[in-house]
């Protein structure tokens, strides 16, 4: 026979369900379930495709920051964000190469590449 004891309100924390067995002994349910009955945020919010483009755009735009301004000198600033540039939109250094970019700022050919290797790598972009 399955009863209920109700210390307060007829639903609510102090609901206890239990059986009581033939001998007069009462077993009590357990209060406290193993499966949630929650609804995960994840699945109940949807998600707004704007805000989450701004995010991604943030993200990328912050990383790309970073990764100029992470050298010691303007100089070198500068060569960053002049590589980073040919990488993503080369159209606008008007087709200048990475050799010519190391010549105008005193770097050799190969420390341009690597450099722009670096850039690639980091911004998960393909050679």
């Amino acid at each position: 026979m399955i009863q209920r004891i109700s210390q307060g309100p007829k639903s609510g924390p102090d609901l206890r369900i239990y059986s009581e067995k033939s001998d007069g002994r009462k077993v009590v349910a357990n209060r406290n379930p193993p499966m949630r009955n929650q609804i995960d945020p994840f699945f109940a919010e949807p998600v707004d495709p704007r805000t989450e483009a701004r995010e991604l755009a943030g993200d990328a735009i912050c990383q790309l920051l970073i990764w100029m301004a992470d050298a010691p000198t303007l100089e070198d600033r500068g060569l960053r964000t002049t590589v980073a540039l040919y990488c993503v939109r080369p159209d606008l250094l008007n087709g200048v190469t990475l050799e010519q970019i190391g010549e105008q700022t005193g770097r050799t050919r190969q420390a341009v590449h690597k450099l722009a290797d670096n850039f690639r790598l980091n911004m998960g972009l393909s050679s």
